[in-house]
């Protein structure tokens, strides 16, 4: 794992700081394990944009990845860490002893040959996924479940992680990685250390064109455009704009978002850092 830079032999080369890509083994995903992704461009089922600032992009195929962990006492082998371009961590491609393949998110220090298990009674060792209630205080982990067989659904983006913090009768408290504590159920499932891929929170682009590659348009400001299109167009010269607003005149930046009255408020115990 880690990055570089390259030497400045072109203009969008001189800021690229580029990942090395050392933990990869595999450059070729497993055929069974990916299916055909289209992209929108921003359109609607009619034809519309709805969406501005997306299309184009390079072709991609999505992996299938198993959130969920629920081949239970079952070991499995991993074959290969590979990387997928519909996110920023590695996965890792398992084989089980029954001979089905399925691709995992890669933790940080797995390697090719390592066995894995899940369920109960398994070793709390780092690519395993244990209940909750039988992981120790204080240890860090990953693709978090929110609700019983669910699967996975935080702390899974490069180089995240949370922590374990105590239990509490039927639920268990966990510091996420934006510094929120949270109650989960203690019958929920999460995986042994942190996301793979740290050093991808580093890397630099270089050029605009590698944001056409990743599918991203030019998007143009807000103060740039006239008063027609957004409310903070227009004015003499380069108007500051007011306050942030969004294209439909809601203030941003800075307002919070997430809604008064939602049902999962009573799970949080530590709201998370401004």
């Amino acid at each position: 794992m880690g990055i570089r830079s390259l030497k400045p032999v072109t203009p969008g080369q001189r800021h690229r700081i580029v990942n090395t890509y050392s933990e990869i083994t595999a450059d070729k995903p497993e055929k069974t394990l990916v299916v055909a992704i289209k992209g929108s461009g921003g359109r609607d089922n009619t034809g519309k944009m709805t969406m501005r600032y997306i299309g184009g992009g390079h072709k991609r195929m999505y992996r299938l990845i198993d959130f969920k962990r629920d081949k239970e006492n079952i070991p499995a082998t991993v074959k290969s860490i590979e990387y997928d371009p519909n996110r920023t961590a590695h996965i890792a491609l398992v084989v089980y002893t029954d001979g089905e393949k399925r691709y995992i998110l890669a933790p940080n220090g797995l390697k090719v040959g390592q066995t894995l298990n899940c369920g109960k009674g398994v070793a709390p060792e780092v690519g395993n996924t244990l209940f909750l209630s039988e992981i120790p205080l204080g240890t860090v982990i990953h693709n978090i479940e929110l609700r019983p067989g669910q699967g996975g659904a935080m702390a899974r983006s490069a180089g995240s992680y949370a922590q374990l913090m105590s239990r509490d009768g039927r639920y268990a408290i966990i510091k996420l990685p934006s510094g929120e504590s949270r109650m989960i159920l203690v019958t929920c499932k999460a995986t042994i250390g942190s996301v793979s891929n740290a050093e991808h929170a580093n890397e630099q682009s270089g050029k605009a064109g590698r944001s056409r590659w990743l599918g991203r348009r030019p998007r143009t400001r807000g103060v740039a455009m006239n008063p027609v299109d957004h409310p903070m167009g227009g004015g003499e010269g380069r108007a500051s704009g007011g306050h942030p607003r969004s294209r439909k005149g809601l203030y941003t930046k800075g307002r919070k978002t997430r809604a008064p009255k939602n049902a999962s408020n009573k799970f949080i115990v530590e709201r998370r850092k401004k």
